[in-house]
């Protein structure tokens, strides 16, 4: 399917020629639409009591969005509760947690962060189970992330702080979509909420994240375009590479490393190292390998020889030159 007119279920970017995306418009001609399919509303102070947690009980806070942070130091403020100077602060990239300065003070040795994936951050807090923590997020499902904490066994709370509110997508007409793009499974209930009949059969329905995948399954939804990938580890990588119609690779689900370990102990799986089923092709390529070698060492044996005889051209010239002037001397 033809691709040039893409719902994108995200605000637009601030500077869009600095976006991800502005590939898709300058080197593909696409049109692009951003629309955020929902509301951030915060939970009020008398709300949030009701779930009896105190911010002063934890001594280590997950940060899983930027939204989570502003609701978690607003809750602080609202609920009198200061934070501790030792709290210590777990964020799943370095954006969140560089976000973190505009309510404290930027310090390596109490803020931690991941690379991408939420599994690179449990790593991290597994050198510190010690640690109480207390997980901001919304009312939609975490089961991608809990499930994970759950596994490693951390001593955790999850603590809504603010919920999502469907926006009316009425004033849209998805069939003037070639491609409407998902990135949560709120953007999904608010996307089957305004269209109870849509079914993915004439757009493309993309989406990233593996709760997000689930999401649309469980509405009976089509899923066209799914990512991350290895090779498309972006959303906007993702729709380039469908609009060049090369092939989807699986998606990439990341675990963390404890979990990859118990997993394999408890199979009695063990990593295997490739191998060649054909001895011709494994002959050649070691004979091929050699030759490599063999002429690495040629090269650097006749460049060591080069160097060598521009050094002794040079003593020698040097030797003439103070016998020419002791010579000059003597006279």
């Amino acid at each position: 399917m033809k691709v040039k007119k893409i719902l994108i279920s995200q605000p637009e970017p601030p500077n869009i020629e600095k976006s991800p995306y502005y590939k898709l418009i300058e080197k593909h001609n696409i049109e692009l639409t951003f629309y955020k399919f929902f509301d951030i509303v915060g939970l009020s102070a008398s709300e949030f009591r009701k779930s009896r947690i105190h911010l002063k009980d934890y001594s280590a806070v997950i940060f899983n969005s930027k939204n989570s942070v502003d609701h978690f130091f607003r809750l602080s403020k609202e609920l009198r509760e200061p934070i501790p100077e030792t709290m210590k602060y777990f964020c799943s990239t370095e954006s969140i947690a560089l976000y973190l300065q505009n309510y404290i003070q930027y310090r390596k040795r109490k803020i931690f962060f991941g690379n991408q994936h939420f599994a690179e951050l449990v790593d991290i807090m597994s050198k510190h189970k010690e640690e109480k923590f207390l997980f901001p997020c919304s009312d939609e499902k975490q089961t991608e992330y809990t499930k994970m904490l759950d596994k490693s066994k951390f001593k955790y709370s999850k603590a809504t702080m603010y919920r999502s509110v469907p926006k009316d997508l009425k004033a849209f007409n998805l069939k003037d979509f070639d491609m409407v793009v998902l990135f949560s499974p709120m953007g999904v209930r608010s996307l089957v909420e305004n269209f109870p009949d849509f079914k993915g059969d004439n757009v493309v329905v993309a989406a990233f994240g593996v709760s997000t995948h689930a999401a649309l399954n469980a509405a009976g939804i089509k899923l066209s375009l799914l990512a991350p990938t290895k090779v498309a580890p972006s959303m906007s990588t993702a729709i380039e590479n469908y609009v060049m119609g090369k092939q989807q690779e699986a998606v990439l689900v990341t675990k963390p490393s404890s979990l990859r370990k118990s997993a394999a102990k408890k199979t009695g799986v063990k990593k295997t190292k490739s191998v060649f089923t054909s001895k011709s092709k494994y002959k050649a390529l070691m004979e091929e390998k050699k030759a490599k070698a063999a002429e690495r060492r040629r090269i650097r044996a006749e460049e060591k020889a080069r160097k060598e005889a521009e050094k002794l051209a040079s003593m020698a010239q040097e030797g003439a030159s103070t016998e020419n002037t002791t010579t000059a001397t003597e006279q």
